[in-house]
């Protein structure tokens, strides 16, 4: 065989190679790329409410007319006719039920039961929300509640409230919440709340403000006020008042500010008269 017959068949057969590695190739499908999972899309809580200590079931074996009502003790039992001590703690009500059908069925009461569990009373699971609010106190949770939620539960904050909350997690460092962005920010602003949360809703900060103002007294703080903001809270300079006769007293001592200077709790605010 001549050379040059022997490169013509090997060049024939590597672009025959090529094109087959090609045609591979371009038929691979692209896998799709699926986007994140975030706490919002997934709540970590349960959607079912997980029964614990002090909460209440009624307890209804189905083509029976008896039903019985039990409180879970402390350690998270109770105690049911026929079948002794059941443990509930833990448990979702479908889960519960499921527990004591099988303990009957073990028991040689019933051949194939069908229980229904009701909860009455949820007291086990719970946040707490304090401060200034319209109704302070303990919140049963049996859902997943975000933090707009439960404050409408316990009537809103009220007038002399702070313009944020604080939400302390039973396990974990406190976080600040604007009461304005629960209600007008996207999901991220408005958390779920978890069984065992504190809410703090704080009296706001004050400052004092007197002299050339329409409506001069004391007036809550929101956060990052500045000192024009004081003056437009205490209705406007009056007709002989001053932008740059602005003296604030802060710890005892006097001092001028300017109009974007940052009022904090406790300053005295006395707006002087122009000069003619």
């Amino acid at each position: 065989m001549r050379l040059s017959q022997i490169f013509a068949g090997l060049a024939l057969g590597l672009s025959l190679t090529l094109g087959a590695a090609g045609a591979v190739v371009a038929q691979a499908p692209t896998a799709p790329v699926a986007p994140p999972v975030t706490a919002e899309a997934a709540p970590s809580t349960n959607p079912e409410y997980i029964l614990g200590p002090e909460d209440v079931v009624d307890i209804e074996i189905v083509g029976r007319p008896d039903r019985s009502r039990a409180r879970i003790y402390a350690d998270g039992t109770f105690q049911m006719p026929l079948i002794g001590k059941v443990t509930a703690e833990g448990m979702t009500s479908r889960q519960l039920a499921a527990e004591i059908a099988a303990k009957l069925k073990a028991g040689g009461y019933y051949a194939n039961p069908v229980i229904n569990v009701e909860i009455s009373s949820y007291s086990s699971r719970y946040v707490t929300v304090l401060g200034a609010v319209g109704s302070p106190g303990l919140v049963p949770i049996n859902r997943q509640y975000r933090l707009s939620e439960i404050l409408a539960r316990v009537g809103g904050v009220r007038e002399n409230a702070a313009d944020y909350v604080v939400v302390r997690p039973d396990k974990g460092g406190e976080q600040k919440y604007s009461v304005k962005l629960l209600a007008t920010g996207d999901s991220t602003q408005d958390p779920y709340v978890q069984a065992g949360d504190k809410i703090f809703a704080p009296v706001a900060d004050v400052f004092y403000i007197s002299g050339q103002v329409n409506s001069p007294g004391t007036f809550p703080m929101t956060s990052d006020m500045t000192v024009r903001q004081a003056i437009a809270r205490a209705g406007g300079l009056g007709p002989s008042g001053s932008e740059r006769r602005v003296q604030i007293t802060r710890a005892g001592v006097k001092t001028k500010m300017d109009l974007t200077a940052k009022v904090q709790p406790g300053d005295v605010i006395v707006i002087g008269e122009r000069l003619f």
